[in-house]
């Protein structure tokens, strides 16, 4: 009795050691006397204890930092850059058995494809195409790394850092573009502000004589209608005098006192022109029997 007890505690300590537990973000790769065997799931997994053995593998999204390193940019500067890779294992299969460090592998790859293409590259444009050269660099990884069963899901340039000289002159030249934009834009808002100044003065003249020519079209229009009502009542009165005299069939003794009262506004002086009419051999002779008349009166 003393000696099976202590033979079911090893053997229930060995049957506890085939129960496995795998975790929600993990796959277990089993093996069995040193060859693949399976695939475990998340979950409570048996194995044969002694015969078999399990690697867990972690399955979430993970990081390599990729150290700063010295690059030479196209036009000969030499830049330091750095960049961090986010990866997702989608074999753990491949991952344990076709490479032997991805981490140090794939921190390689990535210092010499930056070499590569950062070289093809000058500084202002290395400067400027951050999401280009990620791009690129994750195509490569992701081919490269495709065998080894992992998804590399991108890829981020952290620093590029010219050298200090570099870094003065470029802030330099970036004052001197600010200034020279600077001295354009005021020169264009002088500009800007003479021609609104002077179109301002054109439109204001161009108001000013279309006022007058319209003030005087305007009085012009006014003397015009005066002119025009002074004739047209002219006119009505002589006709209606016309024919007032028509129409009392006058003698031409009452002519001939119409023509003295005439010649009485006349004697005044301040006419300058005296009309006669046509026919004075009828004037005249009404003259003379007006005066023939007061003569008969007087005696």
């Amino acid at each position: 009795m003393g000696v099976v007890i202590p033979i079911l505690v090893v053997v229930f300590i060995i049957i506890l050691s085939g129960a496995k537990i795998v975790r929600p973000y993990e796959k277990g790769v089993v093996e069995r006397l040193g060859k693949y065997a399976r695939i475990c799931e998340p979950g409570l997994n048996i194995i044969i204890p002694i015969f078999e053995r399990m690697i867990k593998v972690d399955m979430r999204e993970q990081v390599v930092d990729v150290p700063p390193q010295q690059v030479i940019t196209q036009d000969n500067v030499a830049v330091e850059v750095d960049a961090v890779v986010y990866y997702t294992i989608t074999d753990p299969k491949n991952v344990l058995y076709n490479i032997a460090n991805f981490y140090v592998a794939v921190t390689k790859l990535a210092q010499t494809n930056l070499r590569n293409l950062i070289g093809d590259l000058s500084l202002d444009a290395t400067l400027t195409s951050r999401d280009q050269i990620n791009g690129q660099l994750r195509q490569i990884l992701d081919d490269a790394t495709d065998k080894w069963g992992v998804k590399v899901n991108r890829v981020e340039l952290q620093r590029i850092e010219p050298p200090i000289d570099v870094t003065e002159a470029m802030h330099r030249q970036m004052k001197a573009e600010r200034d020279r934009r600077a001295v354009i834009l005021e020169a264009e808002g002088q500009k800007q502000s003479a021609i609104l100044k002077s179109e301002g003065q054109k439109q204001a003249q161009i108001l000013n004589a279309e006022g007058e020519a319209e003030a005087m079209k305007q009085v012009a229009d006014a003397q015009k209608y005066k002119k025009i009502a002074l004739a047209e009542g002219e006119g009505e009165a002589i006709a209606r005098v016309f024919k007032a005299i028509h129409e009392g069939n006058p003698t031409n003794e009452v002519l001939a006192l119409k023509y003295m009262d005439a010649l009485k506004d006349i004697a005044d002086g301040k006419s300058t022109k005296i009309f006669l009419p046509a026919d004075t051999s009828n004037f005249m002779g009404s003259i003379a029997g007006i005066a023939e008349l007061f003569k008969d009166k007087e005696s």
